[in-house]
């Protein structure tokens, strides 16, 4: 039996002694490696905060005292230590979700796995200790990537204003090095730091030895550094204390009792303190710390000895076709440059940062600032293209509203992971985009259906100049081509039937799942027209003509139901005067459990069958009117052959 088994709580870890403590981060890091390459998951960044979970839950009384995780990605120590140590799910319906979870555990505060928020939800409840006269403690975990969002710099803006306030700030720095002495003298030298007598101290300093010849102004400018940090000598952090924010370290996140040491003289100050931790991502993996890319931030299930992938993958990703075209158009057109937020790799940009290194910037954890400078490059006449995950473009919808649609600036945005993403749960899936984006004017947004219609609308995308444009795709791979047998408008016609009795617009990725419905529909004797509009907004103005000759329209997309792709037909069709049944099939308005991306398209009711069950129920209890405006058929049949359908 491994020590780990032993540890039921947070209250077990503190009977342990000094070895037993080295035994269980061990013990720790062999589980992780074995339990996430059987399931796939977050390892690097969890291999990092081994010792610092231990000494977080070790020093503070969780969960009466408040422990928060930023970008929750590095909490599964965290659920080891709180009892939660049945991995066997991880991520999978019925297991443990990859992030923090208040269903799962007392210990969990913060569900959202977006990054630089931490920070503002420990200024609210260390706000509402000192309100209702509560001691406890308030800890929150940040990494130094989360530390490039606005947000998190807002926040700090306010925490330092209360000098009073008790909240302790504890920076997971994992840069690849450092010096491990350095550690150990600002571990020292902040004893002082914390002290109310330093400040006085420093003043006597400064008055006694600039009066010392020789040595004396040397020896003060080097206490000086010590109260500025250790790191302004080696790196910057002097704007920590500018702000008024006591600093311990650099500590050596991987020492225990030094990370204990400092978080104790931290929860003894009366005000907001800043321990600044390092630790290597990936600790103890050699595979994951010869990995240059992202030390195994995120891994499917694998071999952990050879690291092979255990299942896989069916096809080239939608990430990656993306990646060969706009690396393929940046050899085309040298106006066209590329931005992304702290996502570099996953969102496919390394061929293009590879081949065009002076057209491409990582901004950080800072998507409103990626849409502005957008704007920007756009006004001085370059042609940008801001690749993110479709769910964290959610912060940055001002910015696309007010500065780069208002303006009308040709940015294409491209959205991965968009729709259901599945296993990275709720605060993952890409299921607002369609809806938000509506009600921006002159916005373009495209859903492709295969590889084909991504490179083509990616470049249809970036030849519009005169307004924003957006590319959205899912994060699977992207399956066979479907291909089209005509077209209407901008819409392509994958399946028609002139006698036909349902309008299927498939939006995007949901092509296949419209066709196979379809078919379920014929052997009932239901006959079905199927489109795909490529662009889904605007809404072509030939879906309406063409709607009025069946009897029901079937909207279908992977995105909320509320205010998406079927609102913005049924508009269409009313602004229209098409009087016509519409049925919408989408992502319900809730937050999705965690699954596989089929398991929970099943779960919402996003199949064939129960798409094709629900359209024919709908039929049932719609009798066919005798005369079914076979004028308005006739006269669309020559709108069809004219426009190449």
């Amino acid at each position: 039996m491994t020590l780990l088994r032993s540890i039921r709580g947070p209250h077990d870890l503190k009977t342990l002694n000094e070895p037993q403590l080295g035994e269980l981060a061990e013990d720790i890091s062999k589980f992780l490696i074995q339990a996430v390459a059987r399931t796939g998951g977050h390892l690097g960044p969890n291999l990092g905060v081994v010792e610092l979970s231990i000494a977080l839950h070790r020093v503070f009384d969780s969960p009466v005292d408040r422990v928060l995780w930023d970008t929750g990605h590095q909490s599964y120590v965290h659920k080891l230590l709180t009892g939660r140590q049945d991995f066997s799910k991880l991520r999978g319906r019925g297991g443990l979700s990859g992030y923090p979870s208040r269903e799962e555990s007392e210990h969990d505060v913060i569900e959202n796995s977006h990054a630089s928020t931490v920070l503002g939800w420990a200024d609210g409840l260390a706000k509402a200790n000192q309100v209702l006269g509560r001691p406890d403690h308030v800890v929150a975990v940040i990494g130094d990537g989360a530390l490039t969002g606005g947000m998190a710099w807002e926040a700090l803006n306010n925490i330092a204003a209360a000098r009073d306030r008790p909240l302790i700030i504890v920076v997971n720095d994992n840069e690849r090095s450092y010096a491990p002495t350095i550690g150990g003298l600002a571990n020292h030298l902040a004893t002082l730091r914390t002290t109310d007598g330093y400040e006085r101290f420093l003043s006597w300093g400064k008055g006694v030895l600039q009066q010392t010849p020789v040595i004396g102004q040397p020896l003060y400018e080097s206490l000086h550094g010590a109260k500025k940090g250790f790191k302004d000598a080696f790196a910057p952090q002097g704007m920590f204390e500018d702000l008024g924010l006591k600093y311990l370290g650099p500590i050596d996140g991987h020492d225990t009792a030094a990370v204990e040491s400092a978080l104790q003289r931290a929860k003894r100050f009366h005000g907001p303190v800043l321990v600044h931790c390092l630790t290597e991502k990936g600790r103890g993996y050699q595979p994951a710390l010869q990995d240059d890319a992202d030390r195994f931030h995120t891994v499917g299930a694998m071999d952990p000895l050879t690291c092979a992938p255990l299942t896989p993958a069916a096809g080239p990703s939608w990430t990656s076709v993306f990646g060969d075209e706009i690396a393929a158009i940046g050899a085309e057109r040298p106006d066209v440059v590329a931005i992304t937020a702290a996502m570099l790799h996953p969102v496919g940009l390394t061929k293009f940062a590879e081949a065009f290194p002076d057209r491409v910037w990582d901004v950080g954890i800072a998507e409103q600032h990626a849409a502005v400078s957008a704007a920007g490059l756009a006004t001085g006449g370059l042609h940008p293209v801001v690749a993110v995950y479709a769910t964290f473009l959610n912060r940055a919808f001002d910015q696309l509203l007010m500065d780069v649609a208002l303006h009308r600036c040709g940015v294409t945005f491209v959205l991965d992971r968009a729709g259901v993403t599945g296993p990275d749960g709720a605060s993952h899936n890409g299921m607002w985009d369609m809806s938000m984006l509506q009600v921006v004017p002159g916005l373009r947004i495209a859903a492709p259906r295969d590889a084909g219609q991504l490179r083509a609308q990616l470049r249809e995308a970036v030849d519009v100049d005169d307004a924003p444009t957006v590319i959205r795709f899912p994060k699977e791979s992207v399956g066979e081509p479907v291909p089209a047998i005509g077209r209407i408008g901008s819409m392509d016609v994958l399946q028609r039937d002139e006698d036909a009795d349902v309008l299927l617009v498939a939006v995007g990725v949901m092509a296949p799942v419209c066709l196979r419905a379809a078919d379920l529909l014929a052997g009932a004797g239901i006959r079905c027209t199927v489109v795909d509009p490529r662009w889904v907004k605007p809404v072509d103005g030939q879906l309406a003509p063409l709607a009025a000759r069946h009897r029901l329209v079937a909207v279908v997309e992977d995105n909320s139901r509320a205010g998406g792709v079927g609102s913005a037909v049924g508009q269409a069709l009313r602004d229209a005067g098409t009087d016509v049944p519409l049925r919408t099939f989408g992502i319900p308005e809730q937050f999705l459990a965690h699954g596989k991306r089929a398991e929970v398209l099943a779960d919402i009711g996003l199949t064939p069958v129960e798409i094709a069950g629900r359209i024919s129920a709908t039929l049932a209890v719609r009798p066919k009117a005798a005369d079914d405006g076979h004028h308005e058929r006739d006269t669309l049949n020559n709108g069809h052959k004219e426009s190449g359908a």
